[in-house]
């Protein structure tokens, strides 16, 4: 057996944390640049695209400076929830997707985030706040 290096578990969270946080604020700057296409793309209010485009940045800021990142994980599990919940039942959209994307994407990321949410970020944070103890 493999000895582990100190901070092993740790760093492998930290990484997860940065990459769900670059996909989320990039998604939410996107959103946050053009509205109104993303409400045209995704068949939701302007409004409601610009609160999710500031949960998506915030949130991503949130994982990636390890404050209260429970929370914000939880918040994209909802998010993401929710995109599955339009691809699978109002688009029709299987796990795989057959002329667009398909919702494993958001399935993978929902583990990702039920994981920072399981480890509460890990060591490497700033503002722990854990809702399990």
């Amino acid at each position: 057996m493999l000895p582990r290096p100190p901070y092993f578990e740790d760093v492998a969270i930290l990484l997860m944390r940065l990459l769900v946080a670059l996909i989320f604020i990039t998604s939410g700057w996107d959103a946050l640049k053009d509205p109104q296409a993303r409400a045209k793309d995704t068949g939701i209010g302007t409004g409601f695209a610009i609160l999710l485009g500031w949960a998506e940045a915030l949130g991503g800021l949130g994982l990636v400076f390890g404050v209260l990142t429970q929370f914000a994980a939880l918040g994209f599990i909802i998010i993401l929830l929710g995109a599955i919940q339009k691809k699978i039942f109002a688009w029709h959209i299987g796990f795989y997707g057959e002329n667009t994307y398909g919702w494993d994407y958001e399935s993978l990321l929902v583990l990702m985030n039920l994981t920072i949410v399981a480890t509460n970020g890990g060591a490497f944070t700033l503002l722990k706040w854990d809702l399990f103890r």
